[in-house]
């Protein structure tokens, strides 16, 4: 007999927490969520702004973790920027506002290669994770952006224009009732990316909350990265 997938469905995976350095010494906390066998890809997490409580866990995250390495094969990578606490604990120094931030990406980005031994990278950002992803996540051997509500509202019109000149994938999740930027001001605000993918998901806010729209934005995800594995579950 089946059952549906709930928030608090937990799948099997290797979970390790981990801890690492920052060029400017700051000691950040996360968890790597890997694939039991079959692995396909991995995928960065960059979290919601820390001053409306966004962390490594919230919710679209932890669920990612929860479901993704056994649905998709995926390793998720989530990780406390600086000064924010999760369950697991809190990484040193203080927020930002995505500044001094960009040498916690660089320094979960050098992790998943140097440690982690990535042979594929994608990053997702969330709504304030967005802006780091567009302003700092540009090493080149990162594969692609994937951003969840992204209000623009740090990332400047030179940042879209890097990524436009890059060519590299850019998919942007933007939720009909957003708080901060709905689709049709996000396709003009977009316009700078020729190869940017703007889904407008109908009936959404910004911080996707309800199992559709979480089964919505985790199957967008897995279409990006690991395409095979489609269609995700929606029962055990």
């Amino acid at each position: 007999m089946t059952e549906p997938i709930r928030p608090s469905t937990v799948l099997p995976a290797i979970r390790t927490p981990f801890t690492l350095t920052t060029a400017d010494g700051q000691t950040l906390i996360g968890e790597v969520s890997a694939p039991i066998d079959n692995p396909t890809t991995m995928l960065l997490c960059l979290h919601p702004n820390p001053t409306g409580g966004g962390m490594m866990d919230s919710h679209i995250y932890k669920k990612a973790a929860n479901r993704l390495p056994s649905m998709a094969g995926v390793t998720i990578v989530r990780f406390n920027t600086r000064g924010t606490t999760s369950e697991a604990g809190t990484s040193t120094g203080e927020y930002d506002g995505g500044r001094a931030e960009k040498f916690d990406v660089q320094a979960a980005i050098d992790y998943c290669f140097d440690v982690l031994h990535a042979k594929e990278l994608w990053i997702v950002g969330w709504s304030f994770g967005t802006e780091l992803a567009l302003c700092h996540a540009r090493d080149p051997r990162v594969k692609g952006l994937i951003l969840l509500s992204p209000p623009l509202m740090k990332a400047e019109d030179s940042d879209l224009q890097f990524w436009a000149e890059d060519g590299r994938p850019v998919t942007a999740l933007v939720p009909e009732h957003d708080d901060y930027l709905k689709p049709d001001e996000a396709q003009k605000r977009f316009s700078l990316i020729p190869q940017i993918d703007l889904i407008a998901v109908d009936g959404a806010k910004h911080l996707w909350v309800g199992e559709p729209y979480v089964h919505r934005v985790l199957s967008e995800i897995t279409r990006i990265i690991a395409p095979s594995r489609l269609p995700l579950p929606t029962e055990l």
